[in-house]
């Protein structure tokens, strides 16, 4: 094909592809241009006697950054209308391009103020651009208080060893400032508390600000002796008329319990010095879920040889119990008396021990020899006074 064929073909791709950014920013532009005042809550009800502030927004679409002067009309007498910004009083705002102000106004309302609705309307006005929103606020001398509870994580697993700790969120919905009581309805035997979120505390009821949230924390500790399972906990909380509740559970996973003990639950033994005894110690599970590897340790004075045989148990279920043989050599120069060993079995953190009195006799063969060396002696005795007798 010739480059002059080619030509028209090149000019058409270049355009559309040149025309098809241009149409897909064209997409994303917004389809309004203008000043706007917007706000969540176009109609309220506030209580006289109190002061309630509704969060504005000056919004600036595709417009050149302009001053705007913010005012209120319709304001009742006795009323205190105030346009916040920041935080402060601001009498004018400038949005930026695409962009928007966040503002309030404040209202404080007189406590004698009629019960009758009204109307007010918060103006921008720049040069050559304004903006009006109308408001409609309707007085109310009583707002029934709303609650509402959340826990952050409402379901834990842990061990009967564990403390379960739930972060919960009180929201006050309602007009006015409360006291939130809160209680907890938990199995037989299980301990609960609430503390503060960041602190130890304990505490039966907070202070709650209108339209804002509080954490708490809710402690849970199940006894030591429960067997695995799933347990229901409730929380509610109650300010004035008003009530919330959720619903919460822990989970409760077997733990082993050791217990180490001689056959027949016979903590003493003998031994003889310098001499290997075999000496039965029982070990048993009676917690809820099985032990895994199981070593034996001893303690014993200093010079003994305590080994075990089998050293490891490799798995110890519920209820059951294992024997191993505890060797025990005393030391060559152990005295004859009562001598303490201790014996200790551990599992995976879990661990339970006990001590074995061990009394200790001197070897007979130093016994015959020490007889032996008795005798020769009172033959020699003899003789020599036979001999020497004599004379």
């Amino acid at each position: 094909m010739r480059a002059s064929a080619l030509a028209p073909v090149a000019l058409i791709i270049s355009t559309l592809m040149i025309a098809l950014p241009a149409r897909a920013a064209d997409e994303h532009e917004p389809n309004i241009k203008g000043l706007y005042l917007m706000t969540d809550y176009p109609a309220v009800t506030i209580r006289p006697g109190t002061t309630s502030n509704i969060p504005l927004r000056l919004q600036n679409y595709g417009l050149a950054p302009d001053r705007y002067q913010l005012s209120v009309s319709g304001v009742p007498s006795g009323w205190t209308a105030t346009i916040l910004g920041g935080g402060q009083p601001v009498a004018a705002a400038m949005p930026a391009p695409d962009k928007d102000v966040s503002l309030q106004l404040r209202l404080d309302v007189p406590a004698d103020s009629k019960l009758e609705g009204q109307t007010l309307t918060i103006k921008a006005e720049g040069q050559g651009n304004q903006a009006s929103l109308p408001i409609q606020v309707a007085l109310a001398k009583e707002l029934p208080a709303k609650l509402s509870v959340k826990a952050q994580l409402p379901s834990l697993r842990g061990s009967p060893k564990s403390n379960f700790e739930y972060t919960l969120s009180i929201k006050n919905d309602s007009g006015r400032d409360v006291t939130a009581s809160f209680a907890a309805q938990a199995p037989e035997n299980f301990e609960t508390s609430f503390t503060e979120a960041y602190g130890t505390q304990e505490l039966s009821s907070i202070p709650v600000p209108a339209g804002q949230s509080k954490d708490i924390k809710l402690k849970v500790r199940p006894p030591s002796t429960i067997d695995a399972g799933h347990f229901p906990v409730s929380v509610t909380v109650k300010a004035e008329d008003a009530t919330a509740k959720t619903d919460l559970a822990l989970d409760v996973v077997g733990e082993p319990q050791l217990q180490v003990a001689g056959r027949d639950g016979l903590l003493s033994a003998r031994a003889v010095a310098s001499q290997q005894t075999s000496i039965p110690v029982v070990v048993t599970n009676s917690g809820s879920a099985p032990a895994e590897n199981v070593t034996l340790s001893a303690s014993s004075p200093s010079g003994w040889k305590v080994t075990f045989e089998p050293a490891t148990i490799d798995r110890l279920v519920p209820g059951k119990d294992a024997e191993v043989q505890a060797l025990v050599t005393p030391s060559d120069k152990s005295l004859a008396g009562d001598y303490m060993v201790s014996v200790r079995a551990n599992s995976r953190g879990e661990s339970a021990s006990s001590q074995f009195r061990i009394t200790v006799n001197t070897s007979t063969v130093w016994g015959m020899v020490g007889a032996g060396v008795i005798g020769v002696a009172l033959l020699l005795m003899l003789g020599a006074v036979t001999r020497f007798g004599r004379r």
